[in-house]
């Protein structure tokens, strides 16, 4: 539908590319917990931060608590970076931009980047609009990544809906009391002190991502042990109806397995490979993310069996090697202190009958 501006008519994007919207590209988390939103509209209201073009605002409560919010971002820049137009967080994992795009990129999706200068930014912008099945973007149609798939923020957190610092407070020259609507809290610095805009929306130099992506390879990768010889991987936390077909049609598309062993007192089970190469593909693949019958399985490596060789050899060590003190005659000093007559102490009881 065409409404009339001026002398010309105007569509969604009109002749100088100002962006008239309904209803703008948001996360779950922005709109907040109130299921009925009432938003504020100003057609060609505000800039866009990131292409500098007029565009139409929208201005709501986000939920019951949180503080009023508003987008930042136009359309066309949300839908081609495929972000909130407000957060500019991504709207598939709720993940920075820039942690998307670095597991995105390993799995041979390149990164959509946009020009520096105003023109080259503003044609490819066209060319994006024109397009409007998305068929130049990737995002949606690239396989996970298993680390996306175990950072996701799939859940609102609507704790980053509160409201924002008073900076009177800050310089201590507040006058509203317990009227003021901003929080009366002192900024905690950091890494995450100083986060610029343009940064977080074309995935360059974002500190938050920077602190997740160290998060990642820290703590949610499975390191594999050191020795080579092991193959196996135990699968905690079974459900009581899991089945070796099961656990079979998870772990076969990596390779050949040599056997499955099943332990259901305990809910657990381990799986043999006969490569080492196929097992760390499956457990870095499937670390926290493995689901069985709907239920998250925890995967780890499994401990060397110890044969009986190893059990004899250490047999024939002594307790010496299994950590027990020693046992048998040992030097034991002697001080004079330890003999109570050589003080003059009177002798016991007990030692005055023996004696």
């Amino acid at each position: 539908m065409g409404t009339e501006r001026g002398f010309r008519i105007a569509n969604e994007v009109n002749k100088e590319g100002w962006e008239k919207g309904s209803f703008p590209v948001l996360c779950e988390t922005c709109l907040g917990d109130n299921p009925y939103v009432r938003m504020q509209k100003e057609d060609y209201g505000v800039e866009c931060k990131i292409c500098v073009r007029p565009f139409t605002i929208f201005r709501w409560k986000a939920g019951t608590m949180g503080r009023y919010k508003a987008t930042i971002i136009c359309q066309s820049c949300a839908k081609v970076k495929n972000v909130c137009q407000t957060c500019l967080f991504d709207l598939e994992y709720g993940l920075p931009v820039q942690v998307r795009d670095k597991y995105l990129e390993e799995l041979g999706a390149d990164k959509v980047a946009l020009p520096n200068s105003r023109v080259g930014r503003d044609y490819q912008l066209q060319n994006a609009q024109a397009d409007k099945d998305g068929a130049d973007l990737h995002y949606g149609k690239v396989g996970a990544h298993p680390m996306l798939q175990r950072l996701a923020r799939m859940t609102p957190y609507y704790k980053r809906n509160e409201a924002r610092i008073c900076t009177f407070y800050v310089k201590g020259a507040c006058n509203r009391g317990q009227d003021c609507p901003f929080k009366h809290e002192l900024p905690q610095g950091g890494e995450l002190a100083n986060q610029k805009l343009r940064d977080r929306f074309h995935g360059d130099n974002d500190p938050l991502a920077a602190k997740i992506i160290r998060r990642a390879t820290e703590d949610l990768t499975l390191m594999p042990p050191e020795d080579k010889s092991v193959t196996t991987l135990y699968l905690g936390g079974l459900p009581p109806g899991a089945k070796e077909k099961d656990i079979r049609n998870q772990f076969y598309v990596f390779g050949e397995i040599r056997s499955i062993r099943m332990a259901p007192k305990q809910s657990c089970a381990f799986v043999t490979f006969v490569k080492r190469e196929v097992a760390e593909e499956a457990a870095s693949k499937l670390n926290r993310i493995l689901k069985i019958n709907d239920k998250n399985i925890n995967v780890t490596w499994g401990r060397p069996q110890v044969t009986k060789q190893d059990e004899a050899s250490s047999a024939m060590g002594g307790s010496s090697s299994t950590g027990e003190v020693p046992t048998g005659n040992t030097y034991k000093p002697y001080y004079p202190s330890m003999d109570p007559g050589a003080v003059g102490n009177a002798p016991l009881e007990t030692e005055a009958r023996d004696t």
